[in-house]
């Protein structure tokens, strides 16, 4: 098959989304766009749809990280094309799909970055505690890292979802299952610091609201105010690792079995439905000892 052969195929392809299996519009748009790169990795190594291997499109799906594609882009794409063969197979034009047995895309993600125990000290340190802002924040950024907490749980954190007798934390997770998650006494310190009189007078007088973290104005504080007080608290600390909010979730799991913590038990405070999601952080602790065993090893 020629260039202009392999163009008509997914041309092909696509009116069968379009039409057949009727899917949206941007659907469509985004199988063009990765099979579109499909092709021109084809026209390059001089290949047709037909005489393509698995090791073809493991240098495609290579081709594609090197050009600095994420993951979850990478995935779609792989998808793309065994969509792409499963039709050509089915319509006669290819005996087997080259992209049927490449290995789970689970196994290309990259690895979360991670601050070290001293890097969250130094993170921790930052907000200004003689301002009721500032206690809310150090509140914030404790929790977090106390409990592991995606954003959007802890801004869902609710007054009444703190236990301080028990040292627990209600958290409202994904799916709408809650679990129960042990934060420690020095983020229950800060909270009890915070949602007295700090809290009060954020709320104003008139105000009726029961989750725990509000901004200046007395509302609930967002995504966006959380992510800017988060970027401006590193910042100030001067780490220089690209960070986002996550980063507490992702050093609250590696710091814990790094500190020998069963994987089970992590798996539920961080409440994964599947263990394998976890696992990333074992593979984020193997790469921390090879780090120590390189740096401080006479043969390392």
């Amino acid at each position: 098959m020629m260039e202009r052969d392999t163009d008509g195929l997914v041309g092909q392809f696509l009116d069968h989304l379009a039409v057949e299996r009727d899917l949206s519009p941007n659907t469509v748009e985004a199988y063009r766009r990765d099979l579109g790169k499909f092709a021109t990795f084809l026209t390059g190594k001089g290949l047709s749809v037909d005489s393509v291997t698995r090791k073809d499109v493991e240098k495609f799906v290579g081709a594609l990280r090197k050009e600095g594609l994420g993951s979850r882009s990478v995935v779609r794409a792989l998808s793309a094309l065994r969509t792409f063969y499963r039709f050509l197979c089915t319509e006669g034009y290819c005996d087997a799909d080259p992209a049927a047995r490449i290995e789970r895309p689970a196994l290309w993600k990259k690895l979360p970055v991670v601050l070290d125990f001293f890097e969250i000290e130094d993170l921790l340190a930052q907000p200004d505690l003689t301002s009721d802002l500032g206690l809310r924040d150090r509140a914030m950024l404790e929790l977090a890292y106390a409990a592991g907490l995606r954003v959007s749980e802890l801004l869902a954190v609710r007054m009444q979802d703190i236990d301080p007798p028990e040292g627990l934390i209600r958290v409202h997770g994904k799916g709408r299952k809650d679990r129960l998650v042990p934060i420690g006494a020095v983020a229950l310190d800060y909270i009890d610091r915070y949602r007295g009189a700090p809290r009060r007078r954020l709320l104003k007088d008139d105000g009726i609201v029961d989750v725990l973290f509000l901004n200046f104005r007395g509302a609930p504080l967002t995504r966006m105010g959380f992510w800017k007080l988060f970027q401006k608290h590193v910042a100030a600390a001067g780490i220089a690792k690209k960070c986002t909010p996550h980063t507490l979730r992702h050093s609250f799991a590696t710091h814990l079995l790094e500190g020998g913590a069963d994987l089970r038990a992590v798996q539920e405070m961080l409440g994964h439905a599947d263990i394998s999601t976890t696992q990333i952080y074992t593979r984020v602790d193997r790469t921390y000892l090879k780090d120590i065993h390189r740096s401080f090893h006479p043969r390392g």
